[in-house]
């Protein structure tokens, strides 16, 4: 067998490379896996049997009909959707519109603001959350979804995704429009963007995820238990019924279900996104 190089690769290191990929596979899957089998588990099903039974003896969705009589888990998806989907809308016209500012425009100052973005990057969120509060606080939005999405509106490693992705358009695109007329906003988006479509589906992705996943924040910001994204929400779960695996598994795959929908539907533009965003730096 050949690899991507040409060269041939020998059985002994071939076998090594699967049983590598197995492990990996197995390390980042497995979990996944087994929560999702114990969810499918029925009451009389020992979940900690020895040696463990992977596969549902008697498969039934009955968990997840718990879960939602348990607590009110739409009404925490809906209210985490409202944040991920405009936390996805500001991360995207954010990003974009700063990224173009920083790889396409000549201005003063703009080497430190770009130094500000990777410096922004290094700062731990736990070391910010006393500042976000007070400030989001000061405004009047705590207790609300605005204030959960305000931090994350616009990510700093979106933006420079986005500015990476925008500088690997070739100047002499951009001049030939700038020749025929067009002004920067013509030039940004009937041109730019459209170039870094790819890059823009991987921060959607991000932006999704991260405020989809996000815990700590919503639950320092929020008091209202109708207000509660479904992170903080499914908290309830291990609080009230920690002996029942089953019904905290059921909410698991409930909360990760649309972030492989979401991913399922733009992995291919994720993966030709990160090519974009990370040729130049």
């Amino acid at each position: 067998m050949l690899d991507a190089d040409g060269r041939r690769v020998r059985i002994p290191e071939l076998v090594l490379r699967y049983l590598l990929l197995l492990a990996v596979l197995a390390i980042t899957i497995g979990p996944f896996l087994w929560q999702l089998s114990t969810s499918l588990k029925g009451p009389h099903e020992d979940i900690f049997s020895t040696p463990p039974s992977f596969l549902p003896q008697q498969p039934t969705l009955h968990n997840f009909g718990r879960v939602s009589d348990t607590i009110p888990v739409w009404d925490y998806a809906l209210n985490s959707l409202t944040v991920a989907v405009s936390s996805v809308v500001t991360n995207c016209v954010g990003a974009a519109l700063a990224g173009y500012a920083l790889a396409r425009l000549q201005h003063r100052g703009r080497r430190a603001l770009l130094l500000a973005f990777v410096l922004a990057m290094l700062v731990p969120v736990e070391g910010l959350i006393i500042a976000q509060f007070t400030f989001v606080r000061d405004l009047g939005l705590n207790n609300t979804l605005i204030g959960v999405l305000l931090p994350g509106s616009v990510g700093a490693l979106n933006v420079l995704l986005m500015r990476n992705a925008f500088r690997n358009l070739p100047d002499e695109v951009e001049e030939a429009a700038y020749m025929d007329g067009a002004n920067v906003w013509q030039r940004f988006w009937r041109i730019a963007l459209p170039s870094a479509r790819g890059t823009l589906a991987v921060v959607a992705i991000f932006a999704f995820m991260g405020a989809w996943d996000d815990f700590l924040w919503p639950l320092v910001v929020l008091s209202d238990p109708s207000k509660y994204t479904l992170t903080v929400g499914l908290n309830y779960l291990h609080g009230t019924f920690a002996n029942d695996e089953r019904l905290v598994a059921a909410g698991t795959i409930i909360a990760v279900a649309p972030l492989i929908v979401l991913f399922g539907a733009l992995q291919r533009y994720f993966f030709r996104g990160v090519g974009e965003g990370a040729v130049k730096g």
